[in-house]
């Protein structure tokens, strides 16, 4: 079955990621931030050596966003970023065909294991599964 495993941020967390420390995140050093990205990397290598990768993609930050929603008068509302401190987006996703969800569980709690300096947020990892067709049940596993 394909999963699609999502990690969310803020936009305090890519300001933290940049050096810049606020209330809501930290300032991470250029060794913390070169850590996560081994880490993250090597997530990547050992599910394309397994063939669980389809696809996996960073996300640019929240004030780089916009969100376009259909007004009370029908016509497009565009809010563009930066969103509040504290409002999570998604900053990222892998799209992962596994056999079981507790192998995708098994990659997300590992997904979540990423090094990161004290202080900083600890955001939930999420897994959906993806449908085959519209209309379609998923099956519990």
């Amino acid at each position: 079955m394909k999963y699609l495993v999502m990690v969310q941020g803020t936009q305090a967390d890519y300001e933290g990621m940049r050096g810049k420390a606020s209330a809501h995140s930290p300032a991470w050093s250029e060794q913390e931030l070169q850590a996560m990205y081994a880490y993250m990397g090597a997530i990547n290598d050992d599910l394309a050596e397994t063939g669980e990768l389809i696809d996996g993609q960073g996300l640019a930050e929240p004030a780089r966003t916009r969100l376009v929603a259909r007004g009370a008068d029908g016509k497009a509302e565009i809010t563009d970023g930066p969103y509040g401190e504290t409002k999570e987006l998604l900053a990222g996703y892998w799209v992962l065909e596994c056999a079981s969800l507790e192998r995708v569980t098994e990659i997300a709690d590992r997904v979540a294991r990423c090094p990161q300096p004290a202080g900083a947020a600890d955001h939930p990892v999420e897994i959906r599964p993806i449908l085959d067709g519209a209309g379609d049940i998923c099956p519990t596993d």
